[in-house]
């Protein structure tokens, strides 16, 4: 599957667009993490704890789009994004695009 950031992929042309396809993920650290992450935002720096969920997150909510899009009968996505909020202790990512299907030309 091909997934881009942009409007078109060099060397192909869209064919069909599909519709828009996404990928959600929910995501909490257990209360260790949570306990290790308070801590260390007392003395700065990055909070490690968070940033693997957060690449954890964002990798799960690109395999769920990839997932989407193949229901939907697409062999690429164009324009992919991704999105991210909070909810309490929860992190949100939304990973979305445009499926289409591409041949080269």
């Amino acid at each position: 599957m091909l997934v881009v950031t942009t409007e078109n992929i060099p060397g192909y042309k869209v064919k069909e667009v599909k519709g828009t396809a996404f990928g959600l993920i929910v995501r909490a650290r257990g209360i260790g993490g949570d306990i290790m992450a308070g801590l260390r935002s007392v003395v700065g720096g990055e909070i490690k704890e968070y940033t693997v969920m957060l690449e954890d997150a964002r990798m799960q909510a690109l395999d769920r789009l990839i997932e989407n899009a193949n229901a939907m009968g697409a062999n690429a996505v164009v324009m992919f994004r991704f999105d991210s909020g909070t909810m309490g202790n929860m992190g949100e990512v939304v990973a979305y695009g445009t499926a289409v299907v591409v041949e080269k030309e």
